[in-house]
């Protein structure tokens, strides 16, 4: 009997299989867009993503036929470097490696079905090609505890502009919650929340994300 993976293939494509965790309302006046009121969440707002929702490289995010609304959510996005569970807030700085500019593609229309069912939001945040990363910077360069500044762009209009300090649970706070519930691997990606200035995408959208001045994000929407 023939199979149609090898052992070495197998093994592979499981390697290749990532957490894509997310936060949602982590920013003060992205809860009033949303909910018409600013609020502090009690705890963090988790959801994953599918790993066939990672996008990358620049290539070009097809807008799905089946939502009559998909938004885009920009975000700061660090990537896990260590293995880790349990990790308490001082430490969480040593367990992820480098930061970049991603696209949390929000199918919005079904998530408002979904938050006024109390449904999860898988469907409408997890979908393929969800997940848009750009080009990844060493943490060292970018000074996240200091604050890192990054701002999305469509069709040369800034949009969204956001600072890593402005989050409502920091970063080493959303890694230290994370790891009571999962255990933290090597390339696992952390969706930080997004500022205030989301809206909706439509075919031959550009858009480019920056941090700082650099631009690290850059595609267009088919």
């Amino acid at each position: 009997m023939r199979f149609p993976f090898t052992f070495r293939s197998l093994i592979c494509t499981f390697a290749t299989v990532m957490k894509i965790f997310g936060v949602g309302m982590n920013y003060l006046l992205h809860t009033q867009e949303l909910d018409g009121r600013a609020y502090r969440p009690e705890e963090p707002v988790i959801f994953l993503k599918a790993d066939s929702a990672l996008l990358k490289n620049g290539k070009p995010f097809f807008i799905p036929d089946w939502s009559e609304r998909v938004d885009y959510e920009a975000e700061l996005v660090v990537r896990i470097s260590r293995l880790g569970k349990g990790i308490p807030v001082r430490f969480a700085h040593r367990y992820y490696d480098a930061v970049t500019v991603g696209i949390d593609f929000t199918a919005r229309d079904l998530q408002q079905k979904s938050r006024q069912a109390g449904l999860p939001w898988t469907i409408c945040k997890g979908f393929d090609g969800s997940a848009m990363i750009g080009d990844w910077q060493p943490i060292p360069n970018t000074a996240i505890e200091r604050g890192v500044d990054f701002h999305l762009d469509l069709n040369g209009q800034t949009v969204q502009r956001g600072n890593s300090t402005d989050m409502l649970f920091p970063i080493d706070e959303l890694i230290s919650y994370l790891s009571r519930f999962f255990t933290l691997k090597t390339g696992d990606l952390l969706f930080t929340g997004t500022p205030v200035g989301v809206g909706p995408v439509k075919i031959g959208d550009h858009l480019q994300g920056y941090l700082g001045d650099q631009c690290v994000l850059d595609f267009y929407c088919r």
